[in-house]
């Protein structure tokens, strides 16, 4: 039962991208599509506090341009509180750095609150988890490659879902490699989105290897095809993604 809801569930959020692709694309007759090449490397803690609490924590480097250049910085702090059934929420804040186009110097600033409800599930061989995330994102205004007083506010709504497959053992433990899927839809909410109520959507295929309980790495091929704020213009960018995921448990060392 739990393998026949995995892949209706892959399908669903499948078809959806499809659909709110097609619908984004045919609003706009003049497409022009800029292909990119970037590399972003992550890290993800999650530490243990209490039964009810962790704390979160995510960096992020991205460089783009085939990696000449920085694209984006992210720091995310974040606290979670754990339901039964693995279900958790966490709310934290972004600041996020925004690097300037090639020929241009100012790094435009972003403040991002963020809230988040995820729900993990483990079957057999598969282990699966989703997320749904609520961004408020307050971007500094530029113009003429200075920033301005002010900042433009949008929402972002993201939706995820990533499946984890053992390879050649049953489950994943340490010293074991795994299959990694996962896909990302990003939308846009305000009063300042025009054309791009689609945002972007990531679609990630990799593998990855658990070092210890509470460590592993996952490295492989993500697609990023985002559409602009001009509505006909349109990002498709080929990414390398090494994630370092942490999790540290404390509450062993309070007992």
């Amino acid at each position: 039962m739990f393998q026949k809801n995995t892949i209706l569930v892959l399908l669903l959020s499948f078809c959806t991208f499809i659909i709110i692709s097609i619908a984004s694309l045919a609003q706009t007759p003049a497409k022009q599509v800029h292909e990119q090449g970037q590399a972003w490397l992550g890290y993800i803690n999650q530490t243990r506090i209490s039964d009810k609490f962790s704390l979160w924590l995510d960096l992020h480097a991205r460089r783009t341009d085939l990696f000449d250049r920085w694209a984006t910085t992210i720091i995310r702090p974040g606290i979670t509180y754990h339901f039964p059934h693995n279900i958790n929420f966490t709310a934290g804040y972004a600041y996020v750095s925004h690097y300037p186009a090639a020929g241009l110097n100012t790094v435009r600033p972003e403040h991002r609150p963020w809230q988040q409800v995820s729900w993990t599930r483990r079957a057999k061989h598969i282990q699966m988890q989703q997320w749904v995330r609520f961004e408020q994102r307050f971007n500094r205004k530029i113009a003429n490659d200075e920033l301005q007083e002010g900042y433009n506010f949008n929402y972002r709504f993201r939706y995820l879902l990533s499946v984890l497959l053992p390879i050649k053992k049953e489950f994943i433990e340490p010293n074991s490699v795994f299959f990694v899927f996962n896909d990302e839809i990003h939308i846009n909410a305000g009063k300042q989105i025009t054309y791009n109520y689609f945002d972007q959507n990531r679609f990630f295929l990799g593998f990855g290897y658990q070092f210890t309980k509470s460590l592993n790495a996952q490295l492989g091929y993500m697609n990023l095809f985002q559409q602009l704020p001009a509505g006909n213009r349109y990002n498709n960018n080929h990414t390398i993604r090494l994630f370092i995921f942490n999790n540290i448990d404390l509450r062993k060392k309070n007992s």
